[in-house]
């Protein structure tokens, strides 16, 4: 019994380190060609994506919620105060404390939802990474629960929008991050890897301001793959 529950504490520290990997933002649009509101988003979304610092990221947080207030009816800054929370719950170190970011993010995100434009595909993949998270605070406890979870969410969000590049890499950290055991590994998670590779190759993002985190994180696990191959 205490190999299993060894690997899962191993697990929870692996996408807690993962969830600390700054990842590329793309970059914001000029001035002249974009309102304030989108510059201001922008602006944000690259401050977002590009720190580890909580006291950065909450900040963020807080400029997303005055967008909200500006415009209510934009299910984004809602979805990046969500994406904010989820960071801000793997970088804390007791479990109460990312069980209250997790809440956070879980309010931010469901308030997404209510709005008629918003990407469900994303919301989903974002669902799939908040569970993980979730997950991460009681490995032993919650890994059954939430593993499903995670699961239901990505084949929906994969449903919504089979090019999303978020899918394959989620599916793929949730795979590298299990145990072999119960279906996971390295070998395992390649394949969603190299899949999340080609969607981002082709991806174009809806807009200057929608999702396109992840093609870091997603550049520096493939380096892993390839200092391991050459060894």
């Amino acid at each position: 019994m205490k190999k299993p529950l060894f690997t899962l504490a191993l697990v929870a520290a692996s996408f807690a380190a993962l969830a600390q990997q700054p990842t590329l933002a793309a970059p914001a649009p000029a001035a002249s060609a974009a309102s304030p509101y989108i510059n201001m988003m922008a602006a944000t979304i690259q401050e977002l994506l590009t720190t580890n610092d909580p006291a950065a990221t909450q900040q963020a947080i807080s400029k997303f919620e005055r967008a909200a207030a500006v415009m209510p009816a934009d299910w984004l800054p809602r979805y990046y105060q969500a994406y904010g929370y989820v960071r801000l719950g793997f970088f804390a170190k007791d479990g109460e404390g990312q069980d209250k970011y997790f809440d956070q993010a879980q309010a931010a995100l469901d308030q997404a939802r209510k709005q008629p434009a918003a990407d469900a595909s994303e919301l989903a993949v974002m669902q799939a990474y908040l569970y993980q998270g979730r997950i991460m605070v009681s490995p032993m406890t919650r890994a059954m629960q939430y593993t499903t979870k995670v699961g239901e969410s990505l084949a929906q969000a994969e449903k919504l929008n089979p090019g999303n590049p978020r899918v394959y890499l989620v599916r793929g950290n949730d795979l590298n991050f299990r145990p072999k055991m119960f279906g996971g590994g390295p070998e395992a998670a390649k394949p969603y890897y190299d899949k999340a590779k080609a969607c981002f190759d082709t991806f174009q993002p809806a807009s200057s301001i929608a999702p396109t985190w992840g093609k870091g994180q997603l550049a520096g696990i493939l380096k892993q793959y390839e200092a391991t191959a050459s060894k």
